[in-house]
C-alpha cells in the first residue's frame, strides 16, 4: 500500500449471520490508500483468519446518514439496542449474508481522515501506472 494510507482500526460488532445463535465481537481495520482514491478496505479478524472487503468510498460517507449500497456491500445509519448511533455495514457473499455493527464515531474518524488525504472530487488515478501493473509491462 502507498506510504499515504490511512488506516483507523475499530471494534465491529456482529449481529447478525447465517447460522448465527448469537452476537460476537469482530475486530475490523478500515484503510484508505490515495492511489486508489474510489475505495476503501475493511479487513475483519475473523476465527478463521482476515477478511478483506473492498467497496466505494461513498458507501461509508453517505451511509452514515442514509441507507446506501447495491450489490454485496449495503450501509446504512441505525441506533443499538442501547440506544448509540451507528452504522450498519451489511456484506452479501455466496457463503451468507453478514451485518455488522460499528460506532458511528469510528467511521466519522474513518472517513474524515479519507476526506483530508483525498477531498470528494479531487480523485484521480496514475492511469499510466494502473496500465502498467495491470499488464505487468512498463507503460
Amino acid at each position: 500500500m502507498n506510504q499515504n494510507t490511512t488506516t483507523v482500526s475499530t471494534k465491529a460488532v456482529q449481529i447478525a449471520t447465517v447460522d448465527a445463535e448469537q452476537d460476537h465481537d469482530l475486530s475490523a481495520d478500515f484503510s484508505f490508500d490515495p492511489a486508489d482514491p474510489w475505495a476503501v478496505a475493511m479487513t475483519l479478524a475473523t476465527v478463521t483468519g482476515p477478511v478483506t472487503w473492498t467497496f466505494a468510498r461513498d458507501l461509508l460517507i453517505e451511509g452514515q446518514f442514509e441507507p446506501t449500497g447495491d450489490g454485496d456491500v449495503h450501509v446504512w445509519p441505525c441506533l443499538s439496542p442501547c440506544g448509540e448511533a451507528v452504522v450498519i455495514v451489511e456484506l452479501d457473499s455466496p457463503a451468507g449474508e453478514t451485518l455488522l455493527q460499528f460506532p458511528t464515531r469510528a467511521i466519522q474518524d474513518f472517513v474524515y481522515a479519507s476526506l483530508e488525504t483525498v477531498p470528494l472530487g479531487e480523485e484521480q488515478t496514475d492511469i499510466d501506472s494502473w496500465l502498467e501493473n495491470l499488464l505487468g509491462t512498463d507503460a
